[in-house]
């Protein structure tokens, strides 16, 4: 419940029409008043406090004066006892709009009922529809008034809700929506308070809680004042109900449980007190109301539970325990509530949830939660139902609420080895939370409780799957290659689990000491065709240049294998990508991608893959698409590594476009979040996105030293696998930045490195490189190596740089003729990718060698922003403002603000023009379907 009367002088005697008195606040309230101005560009404020600091108070003031401006105010209250509900936060909230999602695009719609339990048992959730549909909804309610949205005591959210509101919380801008959030101090509200305005109420100071004690019906004086202005320490709630208290009582003896307790406590003690003077039927009324933790009217009339206008509830109210409105009774502090539960002896609490379990009969749920509260002991037949309300809230996604159950189940579980094979699961589950200390927690708890060294087997590896995801990759490196070994004899299909593991840390650390542990572990391990799959992942993921020819022979049979199973498929795909086979790569991402719904908040590491491999067919709207959706994803779960990995990739595109601004704002993402030396790869990945966004805006060396960073101070890669196909830009930047000579012996080293086992793109990326360091007369059979294998159009932006390098060498050899052809093609590549920076240079270069190059209306789109041109290529498919929102995830408004403002720019006045502007202009640049 929210803390009504817990504000900071909260008054007991409200005026006519005035609402609670609040005191001490007027600085607090001018800044909740200014964000729910229809005028302010506030989105989400997060108001934090201790308990009685008065949250509710001040939320409540911001509401009503966003009602009386014209708002529609939504509200959704955390409790307790629904935070291992699955979804309960989020459909309370919504539950007044019900019609409203009811006119949702059906996907939508369908999304938000299964997340609700209303759609078939069958139904797997789309997280990310889910919040598409959320910031649709709170978009289109927006068209009509502006919204409010205030959640209170949202430190009892459940975390299926906290994750689909922050998804909606970051993509707020431009709508006329604002998001206020109530929440404990100290408490981590995943998502939404990240990076969020914070407003914290700390204690009133003296005068203002010497004036809140004076406004109170029975203001205390001496000494019984200046021991309540001390206990209080200048908590509004406490100021006001130790004053109560004290005038229950002898003045001269003073507030109640005068001990050194925590305030918490003490203000417990001083509600349970006024308990022991209310009628049995009160107390048994409010031990009913606080077991229940609900106001679901039909629930407390099937209890018995008296209405607001029984006599039941005067003397609790007397007693400032409960506050009515209309025929609603609730507890004026969440304090109350548990003082109200925790008052009544376990035989009493366990009879208040067995009627509230006969109740919910058709509520499985809760039932189940309320018959595990009533368990004095193991029961395997409630264990049993816990057990099934997992698995109800793991179709709906809601992985925190499936743990907690199957948590409890394992309490109640009278036999060990069930104990230990719930536990196992509820581990299972909490790898989708990307909470990994919950998962080792797990883990040793079932550890306790079994010997099976299957099960063993499988909690070190769920503890790998989520510890490979984490930032962590040093210790996580040891430990999972530490099992590895220790498992290879007795458990070599568990030691191939962990050092598949092992391999994806090894990558994204890309320390080379690591490589040489895989080895080993793997050289003992049996070589069976059983285990052919994960054989060859490991050796891909750890060294694809370690006998990459044998690695390649292996990839038409791992492809065949993985035609039917989904997960097989992407990770087919990352090999693929790591081998610089980039087209099957693709195909295999496009396919998975159709067919695999994500099962939970889990990127599995694949985002960075499959962006770079768009990326580097030139499908770079594609790319930023699944960035987009990374983010989402590993921002909910708290993976940093993979946010950080699609900032690194989403930089990259945005440089090559010309928004260098806003690639260098996202590389400042990605150090804030990763430390380079535990995670090589997304460094690299930065350092070459700096570097293009240097040469996008001609500062040479400036991209020199940013890309010679991504080599070692003696030429060697920082990185074994990202360091590579920077070579060729680095060579670029050093001839225009003198020096050569110093990029040379890099260029060579890492040639002489890879030798034959270098794939066709990175022996042109070398044969460009050593085309711009040779002396002129030198330069021509390299940048003809570089040029000759047909399959290099399948990187069209690398062979586009190395054919405008080749036109202005020709040129500058006075052979013009000749450079004429590679610059037409170099610039209609540069054209049709969006390169701005790239179609400036060879549009003055073309110029040079005699080309009538005009502005034309193709070059119209590269006035956009990136996702403005996302927007419209997405448009001139057919898509509508509410599909494109979808794909972007974006709201429905934003789409349509971005098209208003960009059809002046490409001079257009109906979306049915758009088609033949971009087939002309940037045909491959998105998804191709």
């Amino acid at each position: 419940m929210g803390e009504h009367t817990g504000g900071p002088g909260a008054i007991t005697r409200p005026g006519p029409d005035l609402g609670e008195l609040i005191v001490g606040r007027d600085a607090e309230l001018a800044r909740l008043f200014r964000a729910v101005d229809p005028a302010s560009t506030d989105q989400v404020l997060v108001l934090v406090g201790d308990p009685g600091m008065g949250k509710s108070a001040l939320l409540d003031s911001a509401a009503r004066r966003a009602e009386a401006s014209g708002a529609r105010v939504l509200r959704a209250e955390g409790r307790e006892s629904e935070s291992t509900l699955a979804f309960s936060a989020l459909q309370q909230l919504l539950r007044p709009v019900s019609a409203e999602v009811d006119g949702l695009p059906e996907r939508q719609r369908t999304a938000i009922r299964d997340a609700f339990g209303a759609g078939p048992a069958t139904a797997e959730p789309d997280l990310m529809l889910i919040g598409v549909a959320v910031l649709s909804l709170l978009s289109a309610l927006g068209d009509q008034h502006p919204v409010l949205v205030v959640l209170d005591d949202a430190q009892w959210f459940d975390r299926a809700s906290l994750d689909t509101l922050s998804f909606a919380a970051r993509r707020l801008e431009g709508e006329p929506v604002t998001m206020l959030i109530g929440a404990r101090a100290g408490d981590h509200l995943p998502g939404l308070d990240r990076h969020r305005p914070t407003l914290t109420l700390g204690a009133l100071d003296n005068a203002a809680a010497n004036r809140l004690l004076d406004l109170q019906p029975r203001s205390p004086a001496g000494r019984t004042r200046t021991r309540i202005l001390d206990q209080a320490g200048g908590n509004p709630l406490a100021l006001t109900e130790l004053t109560r208290a004290s005038a229950a009582h002898d003045a001269a003896a003073g507030p109640p449980s005068s001990g050194p307790l925590p305030l918490t406590d003490h203000l417990e003690r001083v509600f349970a007190a006024r308990l022991n003077e209310l009628p049995a039927s009160t107390r048994w009324a409010l031990l009913l109301l606080a077991a229940m933790d609900s106001v679901d009217s039909a629930i407390a009339a099937s209890v018995g539970l008296p209405h607001a206008e029984d006599d039941t509830w005067p003397p609790a109210e007397r007693a400032g325990l409960v506050r009515r409105t209309g025929r609603d009774v609730r507890f004026r502090h969440p304090l109350v509530r548990s003082a109200a539960y925790h008052a009544a002896s376990p035989a009493s609490q366990r009879e208040a949830h067995l009627v509230l379990a006969e109740v919910l009969r058709d509520e499985p749920d809760r039932r189940a939660w309320h018959l595990a509260a009533a368990c004095p002991g193991p029961d395997a037949a409630v264990s049993a139902g816990l057990e099934r309300t997992a698995g109800r809230a793991r179709r709906r996604g809601g992985y925190e609420a499936a743990v907690r159950a199957l948590q409890r189940a394992a309490e109640l579980a009278p036999r060990r080895e069930d104990r230990a094979r719930l536990l196992v699961e509820a581990a299972t589950a909490a790898v989708f939370t990307g909470d990994l200390s919950w998962v080792e927690e797990l883990a040793a708890a079932a550890r306790a409780h079994t010997d099976d060294t299957s099960l063993l087997a499988s909690i070190t590896v769920q503890v790998g799957r989520l510890a490979a995801l984490t930032l962590r990759h040093t210790v996580v490196f040891s430990r999972l290659i530490h099992s590895a070994e220790q498992s290879a004899v007795s458990q070599p299909a568990t030691a191939l689990d962990l050092l598949a593991n092992a391999a994806v840390v090894r990558f994204y650390s890309g320390e080379d000491t690591q490589r040489h542990r895989v080895q080993a572990v793997l050289r003992r391990l049996p070589g069976d065709a059983s285990h052919a799959w994960l054989r060859t992942w490991v050796r891909a993921v750890s060294d694809p240049f370690d006998d990459r020819a044998e690695l390649l022979s292996r990839l038409p049979q791992l492809d065949s294998e993985a035609e039917d199973r989904p997960d097989r498929l992407a990770a087919f795909a990352v090999m693929a990508w790591l081998l610089d086979e980039t087209p099957q790569a693709v195909r295999a991402f496009d396919e998975a991608f159709d067919r695999w719904k994500l099962q939970g908040p889990l990127p599995e590491g694949l985002g960075g893959a499959a962006a770079w491999s768009y990326v580097e067919q030139g499908r770079w709207g594609q790319a930023r698409e699944v960035c987009a959706r990374t983010t989402a994803i590993g921002s909910t779960a708290g993976l940093d590594h993979a946010v950080a990995c699609a900032a690194a990739v989403d930089a990259t595109v945005l440089a090559y476009q010309g928004d260098t601004a806003a690639a260098r704002a996202r590389i400042e993402d990605v150090f804030a979040l990763i430390d380079p030396m535990e995670s090589r790869s997304v460094s690299v990945y930065a350092r070459r996105a700096l570097g293009a966004a240097a040469v996008a805006e001609g500062a040479y060396e400036t991209a020199y030293d940013q890309l010679r960073m991504v080599f070692t101070a003696d030429g060697a890669p920082v990185h074994y696998h990202a360091s590579y196909p920077a070579l060729a830009d680095l060579a670029a930047a050093a001839v225009r930045s003198g020096r050569r000579a110093e990029a040379a012996v890099i260029v060579e080293r890492s040639a002489r490195a890879l030798a034959d086992s270098a794939s066709p793109r990175l022996r042109a990326l070398i044969n460009r490189a050593r085309a711009l360091l040779a002396a002129p007369e030198d330069a021509e059979p390299h940048f003809r190596a570089a040029l000759a294998d047909p399959r290099l159009e399948r990187w069209p932006f690398e062979r586009a740089q190395t054919l405008l390098d080749l036109a202005e060498w020709l040129r500058r050899r006075r052979r013009v003729t000749e450079a004429r052809g590679p610059l037409t093609e170099a610039l209609q590549t540069f054209r049709r990718l969006g390169a701005r920076p790239w179609i400036e240079r060879a549009r003055s270069e073309s110029r040079a060698a005699g080309l009538d190059v005009t502005d034309s209306t193709p070059d119209a789109l590269s006035r956009l922003s990136p996702q403005q041109q996302q927007i419209v290529r997405l448009a001139a498919r057919g898509l509508t403002n509410r599909e494109i929102s979808e794909k972007l995830f974006l709201s429905p408004r934003t789409v349509g603000s971005h098209l208003y403002r960009s059809f002046p720019k490409l001079g257009v006045t109906a979306r049915s023009q758009l088609r033949d502007l971009v087939e002309n202009a940037l045909p491959t640049t998105g998804h191709q379907e």
